[in-house]
């Protein structure tokens, strides 16, 4: 039931913002009484939390696969390319997580987490990309790991967020999202390589999943 409420919360809140959602209109979207809310969270605040809770935790463990790799380059596109795959394939938590307004910067959520490669998904990033700057991955006067995975992440929350604000828009004749997110992120790892590449590697096919029109 916890479960249910939570992915009916999210989706509201993905739908209609942060202000427009209740617990009342929770409830009335799983046709229960507002009262079976109130069994599991004392308000919509305790509500978000728990939304958010469970949203890092499930990116944290999407992401695990992605540091079996030796390589700190293959490590950064693992991730990045996880990243990706679970903004597609999960527009509404992305919705959620990246593109709604919901708890200050100050809430004890994100403070207690930020920066933790162990349970923020940022910090998971900079310590990949700093790996990569040790490593002498990088051209030498790249060396500022926050500037370099604010980009990585700059440039995929764009690939993102374009397919879920515009994907549905058939004029604009879009190539398929994930073969272009990977074609954006293979750019960019080009461009700051200390010994670039003769040519990009070729792009993965892409998965059915990854494809989709967003919800």
């Amino acid at each position: 039931m916890r479960g249910r409420i939570l992915d009916a919360a999210r989706n509201l809140f993905a739908s209609e913002g942060y202000d427009a959602v209740t617990l009342r209109k929770v409830a009335d979207s799983i046709e229960y009484c507002p009262a079976t809310i109130y069994k599991y969270f004392k308000d919509k605040e305790e509500m978000v939390r728990a939304l958010v809770e469970d949203d890092i935790a499930m990116t944290m463990e999407a992401f695990l696969p992605s540091l079996e790799h030796q390589a700190p380059l293959d490590r950064l596109r693992g991730i990045c390319t996880t990243f990706l795959k679970m903004g597609l394939e999960q527009p509404n938590h992305y919705r959620l997580m990246y593109m709604t307004p919901l708890l200050p910067g100050h809430d004890p959520v994100f403070v207690n987490k930020r920066s933790d490669p162990q349970t923020d998904s940022y910090g998971l990033s900079l310590s990949i990309v700093q790996q990569c700057i040790d490593a002498k991955v990088f051209r030498p006067e790249l060396t500022d790991a926050h500037l370099i995975t604010q980009t990585f992440w700059a440039g995929v929350h764009g690939v993102i967020s374009l397919h879920i604000a515009c994907g549905n828009i058939p004029v604009y004749e879009w190539r398929p999202v994930f073969e272009r997110g990977v074609f954006m992120l293979e750019l960019m790892i080009s461009r700051m390589l200390r010994t670039p590449s003769a040519a990009l590697p070729a792009v993965s096919s892409t998965p059915e999943s990854a494809a989709a029109t967003p919800a």
